[in-house]
């Protein structure tokens, strides 16, 4: 099968960041063309709310991060299965890269819905379900980073944040069935639901290409991350290697 040896071709990191370099140009490219066009849907095409008015806008901005936010968590817990069962030579490197942008996201997911939540509840914050697990899912990238940030070791910290990923994985499954278990302001799924979304076609279409602007953004990211983190273990070997040598002519001779 070509793609799936093309595909595992890429767990070779030099391979993989040849990979990267090619195809992070036109990733970036697509993402900005994207963006054009969904914003000028989200602006000049799309009409206001008959109940939301204006502020529905803010849509287009608070559900694609918020499906990144979560989507970035399942890359994460897929890099730690690989980090722990198959000892993925590019597993962490792909955690360790998505963990800043699926906190990056989840904040403006947060962001957004409080100011999206303030005229349609008359409140910036409830302490519902959905809410609450998604700042348990923030507070889950936050500890993630910091775990390994105060691990030296690169294998320890592999291994420590991958289970700890795994165990916070748990919270995914409860973010998107949370409106669906519990009685909660925020309201059920619009897009992704058993029968045709309930959205109308005049508001689905501008959010779909938006989804597709924020992935294709995220991808790019996410690419130019794991380059940059498998240069700075290169780096970091390359002066490992460096260190030692004066240190082995140094050593003193074994007696004859």
């Amino acid at each position: 099968m070509p793609l799936i040896s093309a595909i595992t071709s890429l767990a070779n990191p030099s391979r993989f960041a040849s990979f990267a370099d090619r195809a992070l140009p036109w990733i970036a490219g697509a993402a900005a063309l994207t963006f054009a066009v969904a914003l000028y849907l989200a602006l000049f095409v799309a009409p206001p709310d008959y109940q939301q008015g204006e502020t529905v806008r803010i849509m287009f901005i608070h559900v694609p991060s918020a499906w990144l936010a979560m989507f970035a968590y399942v890359i994460m817990a897929a890099a730690s299965l690989g980090v722990l069962v198959w000892r993925h030579p590019i597993a962490d490197v792909s955690a360790k890269a998505a963990a800043p942008l699926g906190a990056a996201f989840t904040f403006l997911a947060l962001a957004t819905g409080s100011l999206w939540g303030k005229p349609m509840w008359g409140t910036w914050w409830v302490w519902d379900a959905r809410l609450t697990s998604f700042l348990i899912l923030f507070l889950m990238y936050l500890g993630i980073m910091a775990l390994r940030s105060a691990l030296e070791e690169p294998s320890r910290a592999a291994k420590a944040c991958a289970i700890l990923t795994l165990v916070g994985s748990v919270n995914i499954p409860i973010i998107k069935f949370s409106v669906d278990w519990w009685n909660t302001l925020h309201q059920p799924a619009s897009v992704i639901r058993a029968g045709k979304p309930a959205m109308d076609p005049s508001i689905l279409t501008p959010l779909l290409v938006a989804a597709l602007a924020f992935t294709l953004l995220f991808t790019a990211l996410h690419l130019a991350g794991m380059r940059t983190e498998l240069m700075r273990r290169r780096l970091r070997t390359l002066r490992l290697t460096a260190a030692a040598r004066p240190a082995a002519r140094l050593a003193p001779e074994p007696a004859r």
